[in-house]
């Protein structure tokens, strides 16, 4: 069979692997090859090359660990092959082993051992997270292979039945599939939602670390493979999870499944209800604290399909239930003169840097407002490109604070000019409270971009292509522009919601396929609509109109598109 790689034909014998063939192009990439795409389609490495002579010669193109999906490849790798070695080393002594969130180039676990302590558990000795460190880099030195096995669904719930993997069990309770794909490495089986390495030969660079009672399996930096990732924990992001994971696991839906057999039951009602009052606690407890420590300027920053909008109205009116009066001002009104905005490598305006914004201007209106000056503040004209003064004249008085809003807002450069004890700095993201399983996360991402994709596509007339194309350089801005500053916030906000998969379910999967097959953005579309097959739809009639989640399926009460 003919294959064009990088616009050169490539031969292949019948069952030759993709393998083979990564091995004789590896020198031309600048990472190791870990996965491969055949036209639009992913395939794992050890999948052999197969016959389709009514389509031509395919592109074949192959992916790399530097990449996205090449990274969550590795990703997924170092988890079965973490789990095998736990379970091979700890055993029946396990009390409780869950992939809990990644933590920038990390995953943890929670890890708990049967024992004495006081809830009748005890966390693994140093000596035995040695040990499971040398039993996966045993598993790495002898090349184990993961071997994907293609079972009928009732027999992989069996198979998990077993394996006491009980929250599999009731996953796949939901699946329409009468197949699925098992992975075994060694004698250790399990179930991930994407694709595998071709073996524990490519997990070279990785390690454990003890971290807030659990375990850190510390993996490649994602910018640079060939480097070990970073050990810093944030310990703000992480407490926020925490704190979402164990509200979630107290209401008794911790996982997809939980959330399935509510909706079943009928309860879906109840899970809205419950989500919107744990929110709407949380935010009142950030305004009690902004009064108590007089606070004059309320900064709201976060990455892209936050609900950094909503957000910043639920607050406006908690802030009122305790005495203040908050005046809403959005920092994109604060952008240059459209010929004045800087430009990217690619010779795009650059909107997301900092240098759109008129940060002179900003420090000085803010500045102004503190001592009790009355100001005429900018509107910018999104359709000239030119900031407008006209009609919008504001005066701080007593008991009055700014909540403003905009991806700079942890970023001190933007308010450089105003005291650090007149600011509270608050950053809002979607850190998804449910896993798919104990072993299958999901990604925060994820959750953004299937949020964003209903918003464009209701707000913006922007289809589901458009909003895939644009993500990834989304992300990077975020990475460059909101990340690092996320650890300066006085509080963070977690704005997902445990059923709200459920109800973008029902928005975004006629949009993804809508996504024709040739189209670059298919292998996404596919992934996400996979993603989403795990749920059961949730009607959006009982989801309430101050909901964070009506900024992105529309019915909000504020004005917010």
């Amino acid at each position: 069979m003919t294959l064009i790689h990088q616009n050169t034909p490539l031969e292949a014998e019948k069952k030759t692997t993709y393998l083979s063939l990564a091995r004789k192009v590896q020198e031309k990439y600048d990472a190791p090859i870990i996965l491969a795409r055949v036209g639009q389609k992913l395939v794992e490495l050890n999948k052999e090359v197969g016959e389709d002579a009514s389509r031509g010669p395919a592109e074949l193109t192959f992916i790399t660990t530097k990449e996205r999906d090449g990274h969550k490849t590795y990703e997924r790798g170092a988890t079965m092959l973490f789990l095998r070695a736990a379970n091979r080393v700890l055993g029946k002594k396990i009390s409780n082993l869950k992939l809990e969130y990644a933590i920038g180039d990390a995953l943890f676990f929670s890890l708990e051992l049967k024992g004495s302590g006081g809830d009748g558990t005890a966390a693994p000795s140093d000596a035995e997270i040695a040990a499971i460190r040398e039993t996966m880099e045993d598993y790495v030195r002898r090349d184990e292979k993961f071997v994907k096995i293609r079972m009928a669904t009732r027999e992989a719930v069996e198979l998990f039945r077993r394996h006491g993997m009980t929250d599999k069990e009731r996953l796949f309770h939901y699946r329409r599939a009468s197949t699925t794909n098992v992975y075994r490495l060694g004698n250790y089986y399990d179930y991930y939602y994407g694709y595998m390495p071709p073996s524990a030969g490519y997990i070279t660079l990785f390690d454990l670390e003890r971290s807030e009672g659990g375990i850190l399996l510390i993996l490649p930096n994602r910018a640079d493979p060939g480097k070990p990732g970073s050990r810093q924990m944030p310990q703000k992001l992480f407490a926020t999870m925490r704190r979402t994971n164990r509200w979630g696991e107290h209401i008794g839906v911790p996982t997809v499944a939980a959330l399935n057999d509510a909706i079943t039951r009928g309860e879906g009602r109840d899970i809205i209800l419950a989500s919107e009052a744990y929110q709407e606690h949380l935010i009142g407890e950030i305004a009690r604290r902004i009064k108590e420590e007089d606070r004059r300027i309320v900064m709201i920053a976060g990455p892209s399909s936050s609900g950094k909008t909503s957000f910043s109205h639920r607050l406006s009116v908690q802030l009122s239930n305790v005495g203040l009066r908050a005046h809403p001002i959005a920092c994109d009104d604060y952008y240059v003169e459209r010929s004045m905005t800087p430009r990217d490598e690619t010779g795009e305006y650059d909107f997301e840097c900092l240098e759109a914004i008129n940060i002179e201007l900003f420090n000085e209106q803010m500045t102004a407002l503190l001592r009790g000056e009355s100001v005429q503040l900018p509107s910018f004209n999104f359709r000239t490109g030119i900031p407008e003064f006209a009609g919008n004249a504001m005066k701080l008085g007593a008991g009055e604070v700014l909540v403003i809003e905009g991806i700079h807002g942890l970023n001190d450069r933007l308010s450089y000019a105003i005291r650090p004890e007149d600011k509270f700095k608050i950053y809002v993201s979607a850190v998804t409270a449910l896993n798919i399983d104990e072993h299958n996360r999901i990604p925060t991402t994820d959750n953004r971009e299937i949020r964003r994709m209903v918003r464009d596509a209701r707000t913006r007339g922007f289809s589901a292509t458009e909003t895939i194309s644009r993500w990834q350089s989304v992300r990077r801005g975020e990475t460059k522009h909101i990340f690092p500053y996320q650890e300066k916030a006085d509080v963070m906000f977690n704005s997902a919601s445990l059923y709200e998969l459920a109800v973008l379910k029902i928005f975004a999967e006629p949009l993804l396929f809508s996504i024709s097959e040739d189209a670059p953005e298919y292998p996404e579309a596919k992934r996400l609509l996979k993603f989403l097959d795990y749920f059961l739809g949730l009607s959006c009639e009982d989801v309430p109109r101050n909901s964070l989640i009506r900024e992105f399926i529309g019915g909000s009460i504020f004005p917010v598109g």
